[in-house]
């Protein structure tokens, strides 16, 4: 490969609104250095956080200019040197890139590119990463549920709700989730969730409540905790614990609501994980891929040069339907 070969790729030159995403058509391809890969990419999903990075409003700000994105799936193109793992021509998804994701060629360390089964498709391979890998840390790592407890996943019809559903089911755990739909509803029983609830109801609290039969739920993994906090204190049992995976804002809280419960709320940052813990959950994820379990859905497509409309439609949803994806297509 010509080290001056050209593609596209959406660049972000100032932190801003999502009319920053600039497509460019003239990004140099880089190659892959000493444990890396660079791959050709079919699809890339797009999640909450990058609209953050791009906004400017979380903590984690690359250099500027820079390409968005981690979760892409696509063909080895070329390995670097020392890279024994996959070779050029496999079918892979990754969890992190080196490069960005929002582009026809990404690099990725190679510690962070796995198999993607035949099972699935490639808009489904990159709405594995950063959903399903959280999912599994809010659940084991974090949470350390156990068979047989109860978990209400509180916004079960996104990218992240869902794979934490599947994965819940798969665990043996009781599923409840929350959605703002009647879609959204429908996808999170369809996908593992023994019960639903519309947390738009007033009531909804009490309804969870009820199907516990006043005992509340053990594990709660929360998508919106600037929103749900206080709900979520009042519904955990005791020595439960609240697992948060995103916020919009800060919250007031009672510290005292944890106390006669003794319940813990608990952080959630996937970019902590470390190696051995990766390569523990990409091996059960590929398990259930081939099992069949493991099934992302995939709610909208968008091509490259429609990244700015994906960015705004993600964060201004009126409820998730399963995960947004960019494709590569021209």
């Amino acid at each position: 490969m010509s080290d001056f070969k050209l593609m596209r790729a959406i660049r972000v030159s100032g932190f801003g609104p999502p009319s920053v995403l600039e497509l460019c058509a003239d990004v140099e391809v880089q190659l892959p250095g000493r444990g890396e890969v660079l791959i050709r990419v079919h699809a890339c999903g797009v999640n909450p956080v990058e609209t953050y990075i791009r906004a400017g409003t979380s903590s984690r700000k690359p250099s500027l200019p820079y390409t968005p994105g981690s979760d892409v799936a696509g063909v080895v193109e070329s390995v670097g040197e020392g890279v024994t793992a996959v070779k050029a021509g496999d079918r892979v998804f990754t969890t992190s890139t080196q490069s960005g994701g929002y582009a026809e060629f990404a690099v990725a360390k190679d510690d962070n590119v796995h198999k993607l089964a035949d099972t699935l498709d490639f808009c489904q391979g990159a709405a594995i990463g950063i959903p399903y890998f959280t999912a599994y840390r809010a659940l084991v790592y974090k949470a350390h549920v156990k068979a047989g407890e109860t978990v209400l996943v509180h916004g079960a019809s996104g990218g992240v709700g869902l794979a934490t559903c599947q994965l819940s089911h798969m665990l043996g755990l009781r599923v409840m989730g929350t959605a703002g739909t009647k879609a959204g509803m429908e996808l999170a029983a369809q996908n593992g969730a023994h019960l639903v609830f519309n947390h738009r109801e007033e009531d909804y609290v009490g309804k969870i409540m009820d199907a516990t039969e006043g005992r509340g739920v053990d594990v709660i993994v929360e998508m919106l905790a600037n929103v749900n906090l206080n709900n979520d204190l009042q519904m955990i049992a005791s020595r439960g614990r609240v697992a948060i995976v995103g916020s919009r804002g800060s919250i007031e809280m009672n510290p005292r609501a944890t106390m006669s419960k003794e319940s813990s709320i608990i952080g959630v940052g996937l970019f902590s994980a470390k190696p051995a813990e990766t390569k523990e959950c990409a091996a059960f994820l590929f398990r259930g891929m081939e099992a069949g379990w493991l099934r992302p859905v995939v709610a909208d497509r968008y091509p490259l040069d429609k990244a700015a409309q994906a960015h705004c439609d993600i964060i201004q949803s009126q409820g998730a339907t399963g995960k947004i994806v960019l494709t590569m297509g021209s």
